[in-house]
């Protein structure tokens, strides 16, 4: 057990790391709306990738309708990061 648990800290770690490049990624996309006057939100884009996480869950035989609800989250908390950087210079 304690091996397991080794490799389980170790696999949360590396998602942790792929979870802040995906947070800079964020930064960057919220650089190039302010240029080009877009917003945050964008419906389709937040359909589209969820459509996408869902069909990845099916592929490794997990449950979509979770992955769903974590990228929904994680949708919702990237859209907040976006606002503020969009927003930062409003008053």
């Amino acid at each position: 057990m304690a091996a397991l648990r080794v490799e389980i800290d170790a696999l949360d770690a590396r998602l942790m790391a792929l979870m802040a490049r995906r947070h800079a990624l964020i930064d960057r996309a919220a650089q190039i709306k302010s240029g080009n006057g877009m917003p945050a939100r964008i419906d389709a884009r937040v359909e589209e990738v969820v459509a996408n996480v869902r069909a990845h869950a099916m592929d490794h035989a997990l449950d979509p309708d979770l992955y769903d609800r974590i990228w929904r989250l994680l949708i919702e908390a990237a859209i907040a990061q976006e606002e503020r950087q969009l927003n930062k210079d409003r008053p």
